[in-house]
C-alpha cells in the first residue's frame, strides 16, 4: 500500500508540475525532479523487498545485486545536490526577490538538475568499481532488505580498507557540500525573514520553504544516523529500520509534505478536477 501511495502520489506531483501553469516555476520544477527521484528509488528497492517477505527469503544474480546497489546510491546522490540547489532556490526567492526572476531562469534550472543527476550517476560509478572489485568468495547471505555497501563489504573474504576509503573519500564530499549550502542558505534566510518587520510578513516569507525543510530534515536525519553515527552496539534490526526510513517512507512522505502544505498544488488539483468533471470554477 505505501508503495503504491508512494507512486500514485509522486506521479499526481509530476503531472501537475507538467500540465499546470501555475506551477510552471523553478521551485515545482524541481520538487518534480525529486518525485522522479522517489519513484526511482522506491521502485528500485521495494519489489525485491515485496518478494523476499513473501516468499520467506530470495536470491539475487551479484550482477542484479550491484545494479539495485549503483541505482540506488545514483537516486540519494541525486536527491543531496538536489535538495541543496532547491535550498538556493529559497534562498535566492526570500533573500533577492527583485533579482530571482533574472537569477532563477529556466535554462539554469535545467543546467542545475543535470548537473545533480550527473553527479548522481557518474560519481558513483567510483564507489561500485571498487566494491564490486573486492573477492566474494565465503558466505553469501545478506542480512539486509537490499544491497547496500555496508552488508556487501561484510561478504567480502579480501582486504576491504582500499574500498572503504574510496566510499569515504567519495561519500565525503557527497554529503558535506550539499550540507554545507544548505546550512548557509538557511543562515541567511533565517536572517532575512527576522529583518521583515511584521510578524505576518515573516510568516508567509518562511512559509515558503518550510516544506522544503520538513523533507530535508527527514532525508539527512535518517541518512546520517545510518552511515554517519558509529554502528557499535546497534543491532542490524535497528540499521533496517532506520534504512527503511530514507528508502521507504521519506518518498511517500514527501509528495503528502509538499501537496498538504502548499496552496498552489491544492488550487492546481482543483482545477484539473474541475476541468476532468466539466465544472467551471468561480472567483468571488
Amino acid at each position: 500500500m505505501i508503495y503504491c501511495g508512494t507512486i500514485c502520489g509522486n506521479l499526481l506531483i509530476i503531472a501537475l508540475v507538467a500540465t499546470s501553469r501555475n506551477l510552471h516555476t523553478p521551485m515545482y520544477f524541481f520538487i518534480s525532479q525529486l518525485s522522479i527521484s522517489d519513484i526511482l528509488l522506491i521502485t528500485n528497492i521495494v519489489p525485491n523487498l515485496l518478494h523476499v517477505l513473501l516468499n520467506n527469503g530470495g536470491t539475487i544474480p551479484i550482477a542484479d545485486c550491484f545494479t539495485q546497489f549503483y541505482f540506488f546510491c545514483a537516486s540519494e546522490t541525486f536527491q543531496c545536490f538536489l535538495l541543496s540547489v532547491m535550498s538556493y532556490d529559497r534562498y535566492l526567492a526570500i533573500c533577492n526577490p527583485l533579482r530571482y526572476i533574472s537569477i532563477m531562469t529556466n535554462t539554469l534550472c535545467v543546467r542545475l538538475v543535470i548537473m545533480c543527476w550527473g553527479f548522481g550517476f557518474f560519481i558513483i560509478i567510483i564507489d561500485i568499481i571498487t566494491t564490486s572489485n573486492l573477492h566474494y568468495c565465503g558466505p553469501n547471505v545478506i542480512d539486509h532488505f537490499f544491497c547496500d555497501v555496508v552488508p556487501l563489504m561484510k561478504l567480502a573474504c579480501s582486504e576491504t580498507f582500499i574500498s572503504q576509503l574510496g566510499t569515504y573519500l567519495i561519500g565525503i564530499p557527497i554529503v558535506l557540500i550539499p550540507t554545507t549550502i544548505i546550512v548557509v542558505s538557511y543562515i541567511y534566510i533565517i536572517l532575512a525573514v527576522l529583518r521583515i518587520p511584521s510578524s505576518t510578513g515573516r510568516q508567509k516569507a518562511f512559509s515558503t520553504c518550510s516544506s522544503h525543510l520538513i523533507v530535508t530534515s527527514i532525508f539527512y536525519w535518517s541518512m546520517f544516523s545510518v552511515y554517519v553515527v558509529p554502528t557499535k552496539g546497534q543491532s542490524s534490526t535497528i540499521s533496517k529500520i532506520l534504512s527503511l526510513l530514507y528508502t521507504v517512507f521519506t518518498p511517500f512522505i514527501n509528495p503528502i509534505i509538499y501537496s498538504l502544505r502548499n496552496k498552489d498544488i491544492k488550487k492546481a488539483v482543483q482545477e484539473t478536477h474541475c476541468k476532468r468533471t466539466g465544472r467551471q470554477t468561480i472567483k468571488w
